[in-house]
């Protein structure tokens, strides 16, 4: 991510958003750090060539942050306070497909912990670049996710959606009909896929 912070900031501002998390942000400390145009980033990593995380947030809600929790260099979180709702905002990195199932089982050991230390009636939001495939249809996990993801679910995929269930969350993004080439999150050689969501 190194060079592209004003980048994210002028996006950010033309399209109105307010909290970004980024992921793969190959930044090594724990640090915020103010990236122009009125955002400050938050952010953890410990290797400079691999991972990281981080969460871009407006100025107006840089006032409002109560915690910051970067737990490791996959997943972090941070507590606001926005017109008196609690607000807490996670950012996470799983690992990709053919990483060690040890690795991946620590990831979500990490994320189960960190939403089940949330109190009761704080909303909790997860960006995160989950490296699987929900796929498309939903039948079985209708309680979970939408009809709109992309292709096949793959065996990380299904951790997304156990995930979902275990934590009564939602994958927001299979919620909503848009065209496939505003789903793919991810192209390279030919292929393309959706692997980031939100919860």
């Amino acid at each position: 991510m190194t060079g592209i912070g004003r980048e994210l900031a002028d996006m950010m501002d033309r399209r109105k958003v307010g909290i970004l998390c980024v992921q793969e942000t190959r930044w090594k400390g724990s640090k915020a750090r103010c990236i122009g145009g009125g955002f400050k980033l938050f952010y953890h990593g410990v290797d400079g060539r691999r991972n990281g995380v981080g969460v871009i947030l407006k100025e107006q809600y840089a006032k409002s942050v109560l915690e910051v929790k970067r737990v490791s260099d996959r997943v972090m979180f941070m507590k606001l306070e926005i017109d008196g709702v609690m607000m807490n905002v996670v950012s996470a990195y799983a690992p990709q497909v053919g990483c060690a199932m040890d690795e991946k089982e620590k990831f979500w050991s990490e994320l189960d912990e960190v939403v089940m230390t949330v109190p009761k009636g704080e909303r909790v939001v997860i960006g995160a670049d989950f490296n699987g495939h929900v796929g498309e249809g939903n039948r079985g996990d209708e309680e979970v996710m939408g009809r709109y993801g992309v292709k096949e679910r793959n065996a990380e995929g299904q951790m997304i959606v156990d995930f979902a269930k275990r934590m009564d969350m939602a994958v927001v993004d299979t919620y909503f009909k848009k065209r496939e080439e505003h789903r793919v999150t991810y192209k390279s050689g030919g292929g393309c896929t959706q692997v980031d969501w939100r919860l």
